[in-house]
């Protein structure tokens, strides 16, 4: 068969890519397709309308070995927002590595909870625990600059990620500080308590699926019903409350009236469980009664 001397221009190149995302990871054809363009965009260093406007260009060699390094991390199933090195949260741009859990849009079902309850000219002290990439303390900081925030976790790994998001984006009023949950916390008490802790059940087969292989076991799984850490940071929470402070968890779509009764056990009123924007039970919320 002969050698086509027809160059490689940059639709063909990103509809061969969609076709093959779409087969080997079973995306839909318009998820696929977004996909390659963000490989594309980002193995060029171009901005994505870039490819818009030049869709008819030949591509050189160069350009073509940049994009295929990306696209066979991704066929392997590598997420792109590690590939990217970075992931947009509640508008903000994160640096991601596999150390930390990809920041998800259910969870910004949790920040946008937190501060409906945050007075905006409040001095309120805020403890973000499991704070991974940081992305919850830092959106919480950012929205209220008068607030002192603090974020704990137990991953030195994570921890280092969630302090280089708070320097590039410019977030003053946060304190980072390795804890499992509340260890190195002392008496400190805290006027909301925030946590996206992990909730899945350990013999998930999700966990073997997908993304979620490349993600940090620790930051998934937690116990048989996945309420291991769920039920730790609910019982101790009322130690590190201000009287009528709120403490609000997300969790799994199915773990709400569970959640629930962990709150009611330990006196907390006004339980509330919340919905993500897919309808699912996503957080669940509930105010220290002293």
């Amino acid at each position: 068969m002969p050698v086509s001397d027809e160059p490689i221009r940059v639709a063909n190149l990103i509809h061969d890519a969609t076709v093959r995302l779409a087969f080997a990871l079973g995306l839909q054809q318009r998820e696929a397709r977004l996909e390659a363009r963000v490989l594309a965009a980002y193995a060029w260093q171009v901005d994505p309308a870039w490819l818009i406007a030049h869709d008819t260009d030949p591509l050189t060699c160069t350009h073509i070995a940049a994009f295929q390094l990306l696209l066979s991390r991704r066929l392997e199933g590598e997420p792109v927002a590690y590939i990217l090195g970075q992931r947009e949260f509640f508008g903000l741009n994160f640096t991601v590595t596999p150390d930390v859990l990809i920041p998800r849009p259910e969870t910004e079902t949790l920040v946008e909870a937190a501060l409906e309850r945050i007075p905006r000219e409040s001095l309120w002290r805020i403890l973000d625990l499991g704070t991974g990439s940081g992305a919850v303390a830092i959106s919480l900081a950012r929205h209220r600059p008068l607030t002192e925030v603090v974020a704990v976790e137990a991953s030195a790994a994570a921890l280092a990620v969630a302090q280089a998001n708070a320097r590039r984006l410019g977030v003053s009023n946060l304190r980072c500080l390795a804890s499992d949950w509340y260890a190195a916390l002392g008496v400190r008490k805290f006027d909301m308590i925030v946590a996206n802790p992990p909730y899945v059940e350990a013999d998930d087969p999700h966990l073997c699926q997908g993304d979620v292989r490349f993600e940090p076991p620790s930051a998934l799984a937690a116990g048989p019903t996945g309420l291991d850490d769920l039920s730790i940071i609910i019982a101790a929470a009322p130690a590190h409350l201000t009287p009528g402070g709120w403490l609000l968890v997300e969790h799994g779509w199915n773990q709400g009236a569970a959640c629930r009764a962990l709150f009611e056990a330990q006196g907390f009123s006004e339980v509330r469980i919340l919905r993500d924007l897919a309808g699912q039970e996503r957080v669940t919320l509930g105010r220290h009664p002293g």
